[in-house]
């Protein structure tokens, strides 16, 4: 079996709705060379059965479900059966441009020796997000790091000990913990990941540098 370039992991907690948006986004990538791992958090609405069906008629997807114990579990779920080069995240009420992929690849494939991608994304909604260090301060989200735009090698991160597992933050933590262990990190801003803040189920994941 061809070890596939990317693996996507989404998770996911009662968001069929949304979650179909998501799918369809990486779908439409113009780069093919990726796995999709569904990991249900404890859904208790139609987002068993939609993926079921999804990974009947098209094999780059796997699904599991698992009881509810937030984002940074369900993501070590989806980590642990991740095949690919590079690790990367779609949360489930965001999506990808159509070259989302196509432009990262570029850049890993003529820089093999990056670790960590992270970068360029846009909003949908409110621009401002509560500083990690002072809730009770907005900061723009231009200060931060937003999770889904992280590409990791896939070796790297298991180096890293796997994702945080943190209520809140994991994803300025395990930034904070990839410059620590001096990972090659590169910036990009092709704004190419669509970062959704347009509705209540929004979850701030995006952390001050």
């Amino acid at each position: 079996m061809e070890i596939p370039f990317f693996s996507v992991i989404i998770t996911t907690f009662n968001r069929y709705g949304l979650v179909q948006r998501a799918i369809e986004s990486l779908l439409r990538q113009s780069e093919k060379q990726w796995e999709a791992i569904i990991v249900d958090d404890g859904s208790n609405d139609k987002t068993f059965e939609y993926s079921v069906s999804l990974c009947r008629t098209d094999s780059r997807f796997s699904f599991v479900y698992q009881s509810n114990r937030g984002s940074a579990f369900a993501r070590e779920t989806g980590l642990k059966l991740a095949n690919g080069r590079y690790v990367t995240f779609l949360d489930s009420d965001d999506e990808y441009e159509v070259d989302h992929l196509l432009f990262r690849k570029r850049i890993l494939v003529e820089n093999p020796f990056i670790d960590f991608l992270y970068g360029g994304f846009r909003v949908i909604g409110s621009n401002l997000v509560p500083d990690l260090h002072n809730p009770k301060k907005l900061i723009p989200l231009e200060q931060c790091v937003v999770g889904g735009t992280f590409f990791i090698r896939r070796t790297s991160l298991a180096r890293l000990g796997g994702i945080p597992k943190l209520e809140y933050a994991e994803d300025a933590r395990l930034f904070e913990l990839a410059r620590r262990e001096k990972l090659v990190i590169k910036k990009v801003d092709f704004p190419t990941y669509i970062y959704h803040r347009d509705h209540e189920s929004s979850i701030t994941k995006d952390l001050m540098l």
